[in-house]
């Protein structure tokens, strides 16, 4: 430095301790300095006053020499402890080349800057906080700071300014909020201390309103809860729960919609092997379970986003116990919010859609790939659309039920979804479909795919949820035609009956799927009949789904649809089945659930007797249909009691190929005529001559058996048949009265005309018999099947 240079009003004396190498020279410069300008403080002399702070700034402070800049730095101390009072007059010109000193790669003198800011700052006190934000960044750069003397001086700095802030009703949040932003997504465990102490302190003023900002910020405070060191994290944890006491208690003023993003980013795990992501997600599924409990209907049209989020957390296992029940709470919560008034609003809703929206089409719809694939970075996490609503005219409490059915969709498609998942996703959709049936049809074409693919899943409540969506779907009053028929003639229209909990009396859709509908059947509604043909279609396409789980499906569904219903609807569609190996199969399987299963004894009760023209003619469906399977034909007559067209039919087996297939349904027809399902029929032995043709049924049945354990069975049954002369020793009056009953009741019989079933059963067999010679046929041309 020039020593010659004029300095005045410094003297000589001044300018040379200033710039020496030793702290104690500098020292006694500093309080000639500080006796200087209290004299020009004393005449009131700001000129003065401001060219001593210039001199001491540019010349020294901002010096290139090291020595200088430290003398510097003490000289502006030495300025704002004479001013006093006045200082904060002066405090741009003081502050602003000691913070410029905060860079300076000489951390000795980077410690003098800090040391030289506290005193300015102590001295001005309230005065310092239009320049909160200079000394805000200044600080966050020495917390991080690697020198350990830097670091403890700069924490004196920071206690002095909370002090301040803590102290003052001036503080200006407005200007202070941008520079948080900021400054929060430093990944720098120091300036992260130093970040989340100053929200904590800030939240904890009572005049300094943070909830008001905290969407702005609320992001980061999740990055720093991912911290590695465990005292960040405890103390973010802190600062996060007193912003949720304080969400609880003033609820009108929390901006939901705002933060519900920053929510759904964080309920996902990128990395689920890092333990600190799990608190991430723990603290953001309960704050989302708050939201939804303290917004109610408020978070319906964002509620694809919340879905997207708690979804995947269903399927937790007890590792992530806490984190799966805050999920399951918020997902239960969400649900309630449902209610039929959703569905009510259609018109209103659709009046109001925005005028880009193509007729017939669904609203305008968030890239299912962006909001299902959302980005767990903190950095432009405001551009993902979970919570946008699908159009800004539409009311605020419309349900975005387009953007659920995508996530719905989208979890119930993908194979890696957890079961837990699917059981919520299928729940969902079947609230849906109660609570807002009509805007749910829309999607039904979309959905209805992916259900019937469901029928496939490896868990059975997997299983019977969907077969719950299915059923209503197919049941539901909002997807109603008018289209009737029967299976049968004109004359003996058969009506499917409604499950219980359909809606009397609402008004049907008509028209909507009549191409769908059976042209003999009349559908429950629009989705009825296409039901049952893409699942025998399925059956058909999946013959282990049929095996292993068939049965188990159709029980469910006679429980669900009425089994009258099923029965009628799959009897109609296999009778045009072309493929006659599997409808065959298909006709054996219905017929041992028909025989065997608990949920069928109304439908068997209603076909023992054939008393009603609608029983007659469901005989008649079933029959046509039967016949592929000419053993599962003879016990549908044994079943409704057509004792003499079992015999006819048995009488045509010699006609028949007999193969070993055939023997073994033969066998375990013998074994069903043992059990409970059958008792009337073998009670019916007793009255030989009203029942002839039904022992000459049985023994038709024995004489096709090999000698086997079944062949075995039945003939010791026949044995059993008493003499009709010993039966005779009842009043002979009473004999007549029970023979005229029993003609009585097979008068009713009359309404079936057994001629043409039985011609009937004559051409099905032909078309079977044909197909069989055709594949034997193809089967002795193939080189590898010719016999040596």
């Amino acid at each position: 430095m020039n020593t010659e240079k004029d300095f005045s009003p410094l003297t000589p004396n001044i300018v040379r301790a200033l710039n020496d190498k030793l702290y104690e020279k500098r020292k006694v410069a500093a309080l000639e300095i500080e006796k200087l300008v209290r004299e020009f403080v004393a005449q009131n002399n700001s000129t003065q006053i401001r060219h001593v702070i210039q001199i001491l700034a540019s010349e020294f402070a901002l010096s290139q020499h090291p020595h200088s800049r430290k003398g510097g730095l003490i000289g502006l101390a030495a300025c704002s402890i004479a001013l006093g009072k006045d200082s904060g007059l002066y405090l741009k010109e003081l502050i602003e080349p000691v913070l410029t000193c905060f860079n300076d790669s000489d951390s000795r003198l980077r410690y003098y800057a800090c040391e030289a800011l506290y005193n300015i700052v102590k001295v001005a006190r309230g005065a310092v906080l239009p320049h909160f934000n200079l000394l805000f960044d200044g600080l966050s750069k020495l917390a991080a700071d690697p020198d350990p003397n830097v670091k403890s001086g700069s924490e004196l700095l920071d206690r002095l300014l909370k002090d301040i802030v803590t102290e003052s009703n001036k503080f200006d949040l407005v200007a202070f909020v941008p520079l948080l932003r900021e400054r929060i997504y430093s990944n720098n465990q120091y300036a992260r201390q130093f970040i989340i102490s100053w929200i904590h302190v800030l939240e904890s003023v009572p005049n300094i309103n943070l909830l008001d900002y905290l969407p702005e910020i609320l992001d980061g405070l999740f990055q720093i809860l991912g911290d590695n060191s465990k005292e960040i994290r405890r103390t973010c944890e802190v600062v996060l729960g007193e912003f949720l006491k304080e969400i609880k208690k003033t609820p009108s003023d929390v901006k939901f919609a705002e933060m519900a993003n920053i929510l759904v980013i964080h309920c996902q795990v990128a990395d689920e092997t890092k333990l600190t992501n799990d608190l991430i997600q723990l603290t953001a599924m309960t704050w989302m379970r708050e939201f939804i409990q303290l917004a109610g209907r408020a978070v319906l049209p964002y509620s694809s986003g919340i879905l997207t989020a708690v979804l995947p957390c269903l399927s937790y296992d007890d590792r992530k116990k806490n984190t799966k029940e805050a999920a399951s709470a918020c997902n239960h919560s969400l649900m309630k919010l449902v209610t039929p008034e959703d569905d009510e609003e259609e018109e209103k809703s659709e009046s109001t859609e925005s005028p880009t929206k193509k007729d017939g089409q669904p609203k305008t719809e968030v890239d299912s790939n962006d909001m299902l694939n959302a980005s767990q970075e903190s950095v432009g996490f405001s551009n993902i659309s979970f919570f946008t609503p699908a159009s800004a005219d539409r009311p605020q409490v419309t349900l975005d039920l387009d953007g659920i059915v995508q996530v719905l969709g989208r979890h119930l498609h993908d194979s890696s979804t957890g079961m837990m998942t699917r059981i919520a996703v299928l729940k969902w959709l079947y609230h849906l479909y109660i609570k807002t049936p009509r805007k749910m049809f829309r999607h039904t074409d979309s959905l209805f795919p992916m259900l019937l693919k469901t029928l496939s899943d490896e868990s059975d409540e997997v299983i019977l949820k969907d077969l719950e969506v299915l059923a209503e779907i197919a049941s539901s009053p909002a997807g109603q035609s008018d289209q009737g028929g029967s299976c049968d003639s004109a004359d003996n229209k058969l009506v499917l009956k409604v499950p219980e909990g359909a809606k009397p009396g609402q008004q049907p859709i008509t028209g909507s799927k009549a191409a769908d509908s059976s042209p003999s059947t009349p559908s429950m509604n629009s989705y009825f009949y296409k039901f049952m043909i893409n699942l025998l279609k399925r059956f058909s396409l999946e013959r282990k789904l049929l095996e292993n789980r068939g049965a188990f499906i159709i029980r469910q569904l006679c429980l669900l649809l009425h089994a009258e219903n099923i029965f009628h609807s799959m009897a109609d569609i296999l009778l045009k089945e072309e493929d006659l190996k599997f409808a065959s199969t298909m006709v054996q399987t219905l017929n041992t659930i028909l025989l065997t299963s608990a949920e069928l004894f109304q439908l068997r009760n209603q076909l023992k007797d054939l008393h009603t023209q609608e029983s007659c003619a469901l005989f008649c469906c079933l029959y046509r249909s039967w016949c592929h399977n000419p053993v599962a034909t003879v016990s549908l007559c044994f079943l409704t009691q057509n004792y003499k067209h079992a015999y006819d039919l048995i009488q045509k087996f010699g006609d028949l190929e007999v193969t070993v297939d055939f023997l073994m349904e033969v066998d375990k027809l013998v074994q069903l005529i043992e059990s409970p399902i059958f008792t009337y029929l073998r009670l019916q032995l007793l009255d030989v001559e009203n029942n002839p043709y039904l022992i000459k049924a049985l023994y038709g049945l024995l004489m096709l058996l090999p000698q086997s354990q079944a062949f075995q069975l039945l003939s010791h049954r026949l044995r059993c048949v008493p003499n009709p002369e010993l039966m005779r020793t009842v009043d002979e009056s009473k004999y007549m009265d029970s023979k005229q009953q029993v003609a009585s009741k097979r008068a009713s019989h009359t309404q079936v005309d057994y001629n043409e079933l039985l011609q009937h059963f004559d051409r099905v067999q032909s078309k079977h018999l044909e197909v069989r010679h055709q594949r034997s046929g193809r089967a002795s041309d193939h080189p590898d099947r010719k016999l040596m």
